[in-house]
């Protein structure tokens, strides 16, 4: 299993794959799971440079709507992270087909430097990629290359950093010690 990261070796790999992961190692697409959350809903780690090729596949297979987008500061200093919930949805399926219809879902996370972080944005896959994405660039910094609108969404134009990132500091922000 030479498509996938370093550091999982094929028994513990086999083990945590979900159908998705499974299809993905199949079609030798590069991509890392990172397990699986409360709900049973697999994590996917994509590299940057991959992650456009990656969302078209998905979008192909399937995954025709994005739930939500948004991203985080890993570590002060380190990555930034951008997170998209994707959700299998099948149109026509009824309760009365298959009982409880649950849509199959994904989360996908892309890691960027904090120096140059660069995404290519997914809004020609998912047009809710919009806002969303617009906010990610706007408090943490994250260029989605290929926006068509990527600017400022929440704070004003002449807005200087990225609010949402452990190592910002406000401008004209003075702590007040001992205030009582």
């Amino acid at each position: 299993m030479g498509n996938t990261y370093p550091n999982q070796n094929e028994g513990e790999l086999k083990k945590m794959q979900s159908c998705l992961s499974v299809w993905l190692v199949k079609h030798g697409i590069i991509h890392r799971s990172l397990g699986f959350d409360y709900q049973g809903i697999e994590t996917l780690q994509i590299k940057p440079e991959d992650w456009h090729s990656v969302a078209v596949i998905l979008y192909v297979y399937g995954y025709n709507y994005l739930r939500s987008q948004c991203a985080y500061d890993v570590a002060p200093g380190g990555l930034l992270a951008s997170v998209y919930h994707l959700t299998r949805i099948e149109y026509g399926v009824t309760k009365q087909e298959y009982g409880a219809y649950q849509p199959e879902e994904v989360c996908i996370k892309v890691f960027a430097s904090r120096k140059n972080p660069r995404i290519p944005s997914v809004f020609w896959i998912w047009k809710s990629a919009d806002f969303q994405e617009r906010e990610s660039y706007d408090m943490l910094g994250i260029s989605y290359e290929n926006h068509p609108r990527l600017k400022r969404i929440l704070m004003r134009e002449s807005w200087i950093g990225w609010p949402l990132r452990k190592d910002y500091v406000a401008p004209h922000f003075y702590e007040i010690q001992d205030a009582h």
